[in-house]
């Protein structure tokens, strides 16, 4: 039974991301080196911004329970590294714009999945009690997929030249909010004491409003190169 549960949770997680490599059209390009080339930099990524961490923003003393709101925000800040990390992939590949993010989010988004919740579903889904979290936490890798790739698309909104100026700040004010994402759930669970089905439900939200506004934008500028050609 432990094992079933497992397998459950493992394939609620991994199978949509096998869904989205075959179905976007990344297979037909044998686009899968690519994605581990872009997972490689999310590790490469995340080992700088633990060194920036652990050399310039020590942590402090805060009393129980309580956040500390400005610390907490000068850590997420370190998070604009992602973007520059996933521009760096992009700028890397050849190819019309779609690959280029479909590669760079799912690339980014597998890797974070193999390095912070295979360990936890492997050790605790297989265990002898039932717990809703493991589950949880495999819906929140679907939720943490759409939200890599709605972040590339922005990225590689910001650095097209013939971007819309007037989409410019929707641009930056939405890779603001996926950077700081975490702190603004952080206190939203200290000020409102979400639980945990409410607080995914938030994420999935988020993440819906954000991908919605990515991918917009990105219809917007197809049609637009196209009229023009």
């Amino acid at each position: 039974m432990t094992l079933f549960h497992f397998g459950n949770c493992a394939a609620l997680a991994f199978v949509p991301y096998f869904i989205v490599y075959r179905l976007s059209g990344l297979a037909e390009y044998s686009a899968f080196w690519k994605c581990a080339q872009a997972g490689t930099a999310y590790l490469f990524t995340q080992l700088v911004k633990m060194l920036i961490l652990a050399t310039f923003f020590p942590s402090f003393d805060v009393p129980a329970g309580s956040l500390d709101v400005i610390g907490e925000f000068l850590k997420t800040t370190v998070d604009v590294i992602d973007l520059v990390g996933i521009h760096l992939i992009m700028s890397k590949i050849a190819g019309k714009g779609q690959l280029k993010f479909m590669v760079a989010g799912l690339g980014w988004a597998t890797a974070e999945l193999v390095m912070t919740k295979l360990f936890p579903l492997w050790v605790g889904a297989r265990g002898v009690e039932f717990d809703w979290k493991y589950v949880q936490l495999s819906f929140e890798a679907n939720i943490q997929l759409v939200q890599h790739i709605a972040t590339a698309v922005l990225v590689w909104l910001y650095s097209r030249h013939d971007l819309n100026r007037s989409r410019l700040p929707v641009v930056m004010s939405l890779m603001g909010l996926s950077c700081y994402k975490p702190l603004i759930v952080e206190i939203l669970i200290h000020a409102m004491g979400l639980g945990s089905w409410t607080l995914l439900l938030l994420k999935a939200m988020f993440t819906v409003v954000v991908g919605t506004s990515s991918l917009v934008m990105y219809l917007e500028l197809s049609q637009t190169v196209n009229s023009y050609y």
